[in-house]
């Protein structure tokens, strides 16, 4: 049995050594090797090429090795066998720090601050308000938008969600699909976009919607963070929004185009921060052995778990 490892964009040997050691019984193989497509079983990828999966019989299963799952779906060749994605409390915890990390500096005007440091300002009668009277919005609520909603809620934030199925997570009101958007955007200060991206998500971070944060809430203003996939931002519109007021900042991870383009206005604008998609990296020891679990139980007869449905692409 073969494990076929194809990544663009990253280092492929360190994911080659970790699942040569977790799987000492498969023949571990990259698109450059050669090997006998017949053999191949499993497919671990991020952003693969298109065709690689193409001609594989005996495929069972294809593991994403990042949160997301939209380029698998973006293969027109994808064949139709189960689609795995990563659920990993280290890549939980990562996103959560992130999401809290920008929560916090834009709650606590830290931007502002690093500006009056540069000038020499002391200005001590800066208006703080308290985490109780600022209303964080969650866009997404699975396993990582619920962990970091939880822990925003754990410092204190006015927080709720939104997804466009129900959920319920405690203390926390959620609000589900379009019907109920627009109540929950007039309740959100800081908006966090934690969203798959799929053909119903793909560009909701648009004007249209910015206009639709309130602007009176204690922070001056509605911030945006995204941490979900670029294609969820229209980027010309988180620029025209920050410089008409509809947003006051913004923290950004993910672009439409990616490495973002040095010609990209986001880069200078004073109101944005830019974080080069690595809020949640994918570590190799623990995802690889995430995924090493799954197909040993997979072969005793177990189910697959987090297992994506084809309609939803999550």
């Amino acid at each position: 049995m073969t494990l076929l490892v194809t990544i663009t964009g990253w280092e492929v040997e360190p994911w080659l050594d970790r699942f040569r050691r977790l799987l000492p019984d498969k023949r571990i193989v990259t698109p450059d090797d050669a090997f006998a497509r017949d053999d191949v079983t499993y497919v671990a990828t991020w952003k693969h090429p298109r065709g690689a999966l193409k001609d594989l019989p005996r495929l069972r299963a294809v593991f994403s090795l990042g949160a997301g799952v939209d380029h698998v779906f973006a293969d027109p060749d994808l064949p139709k066998i189960p689609i795995v994605r990563v659920i990993d409390p280290d890549l939980t915890m990562r996103m959560s720090e992130w999401v809290v990390l920008h929560v916090l500096m834009h709650h606590r005007q830290q931007r502002m601050y690093d500006w009056q440091q540069a000038e020499k300002i002391w200005d001590e009668d800066r208006e703080q308000p308290a985490a109780k009277d600022v209303r964080v919005g969650m866009m997404g609520l699975g396993e990582l938008g619920a962990d970091a909603a939880r822990k925003l809620a754990a410092i204190g934030f006015d927080v709720a969600g939104w997804a466009r199925s129900r959920h319920r997570l405690e203390g926390i009101r959620c609000f589900s699909g379009i019907g109920e958007l627009d109540a929950f955007l007039a309740r959100t200060d800081i908006l966090v976009c934690m969203l798959p991206l799929t053909d119903d998500t793909r560009g909701l971070l648009n004007a249209a919607l910015f206009a639709k944060l309130p602007k009176d809430g204690r922070l001056g203003g509605p911030f945006l963070l995204n941490a979900g996939r670029g294609g969820l931002q229209v980027e010309a519109d988180i620029v025209a929004s920050l410089d008409s007021g509809d947003l006051k900042a913004a923290t950004l991870d993910v672009f439409e185009t990616e490495p973002l383009p040095q010609e990209s206005p986001l880069w200078s604008h004073p109101r944005v921060t830019v974080t080069p998609h690595n809020s949640a990296i994918s570590n190799p020891d623990a995802i690889a052995a995430s995924i090493a679990r799954q197909v040993r139980a997979f072969e005793r007869g177990e189910a697959l778990s987090n297992v994506v449905n084809p309609a939803r692409q999550y």
